[in-house]
């Protein structure tokens, strides 16, 4: 099932007096699956933000459209079933965590007793159960991350669009939000995630999408864009220098670290024969797998590049 669809979506912005045009987003065409987590990353001024807020109907398109959950997004009734955390949330300092829960469950109607049962399951799943009588001004930046996730969630929505959720986070408290995005996925939930922080995204995301000067560039599963094309990495037990040289005249490129065997084969045909001559000489295969790059390295790659790969 798709939660979010975006059909050659534009967004232009134009200055009445100075008649400056600026293409914000330039026919986006992006699929989020149900119960996945997904990742838009860009550079700054990529038109990150301006997609989120024609989502969540805060500004609206110049051309094409977008569903979710199937419905346009000119239909409200599409976020009632989104939670969002905006980019450094703020909140009066006066109030405690079960105020601020109470006070965004007003705001989406939800009856007392239903908020309070909400309550009493989100403070313990965001690790707050016990600070909930404390004023928030004496919060952690960490700590109000995730009671900024508590208060996207307290509508128990089924899909949640976060901006930034670990920006200023310190290390221990981006593990706690990205531990706590990996249960939600675990509970069913589907996340929209914008962020800069590639290693973070590397971690949780199922799919990504790179935007960049208002176009999306390159999208799809991070495991298939990661993945380098015919580059191999190998262990394997003692390898007789015979062997290895052998090996060498049937790549394109060989490299060696003690166990360690990194290839680059013209086809797979190739790492097969590779493979049959080292149980020809019965070398061990200790292991196989394909060559992966960074989610840092593809991303520098393709935003320099800057073509759009379908």
């Amino acid at each position: 099932m798709k939660v979010i669809e975006t059909f050659k979506l534009s967004k232009t912005f134009k200055s009445l007096f100075r008649k400056r045009r600026v293409d914000a987003l330039q026919q986006v065409n992006l699929e989020v699956e149900k119960g996945h987590i997904f990742g838009l990353i860009g550079p700054n001024g990529a038109g990150k933000t301006t997609l989120v807020k024609i989502l969540l109907g805060i500004t609206y398109p110049t051309l094409g459209s977008a569903n979710i959950f199937g419905l346009p997004i000119s239909d409200y009734h599409c976020r009632q079933r989104v939670g969002y955390l905006p980019e450094d949330h703020r909140y009066p300092p006066y109030l405690t965590a079960e105020g601020v829960l109470h006070y965004f469950g007003k705001l989406s109607e939800i009856p007392l007793e239903d908020r309070r049962h909400r309550i009493e399951e989100l403070l313990p799943l965001v690790k707050l159960q016990e600070w909930r009588k404390v004023k928030i001004k004496k919060y952690s930046k960490g700590m109000m991350q995730r009671l900024g996730i508590a208060q996207a969630l307290i509508n128990n929505p089924d899909l949640l669009i976060l901006d930034e959720p670990t920006a200023g986070v310190d290390p221990i408290g981006r593990r706690e939000v990205r531990d706590l995005l990996l249960e939600l996925r675990g509970r069913g939930k589907t996340i929209f995630l914008n962020s800069h922080f590639l290693s973070e995204v590397e971690m949780i995301c199922d799919h990504i999408a790179i935007l960049h000067e208002g176009r999306v560039i390159r999208s799809g599963p991070l495991e298939e864009l990661t993945r380098a094309p015919h580059e191999y990495e190998l262990r394997v037990s003692h390898l007789p220098p015979a062997v290895e040289e052998e090996i060498k005249g049937k790549v394109v490129s060989y490299s060696r670290d003690n166990e360690k065997l990194r290839l680059c084969t013209e086809s797979t045909a190739t790492l097969n024969s590779v493979i049959d001559l080292l149980r020809e000489h019965k070398v061990e295969l200790l292991s196989l797998g394909p060559k992966r790059t960074s989610l840092e390295e593809l991303f520098i790659r393709v935003v320099r590049e800057g073509e759009v790969v379908e």
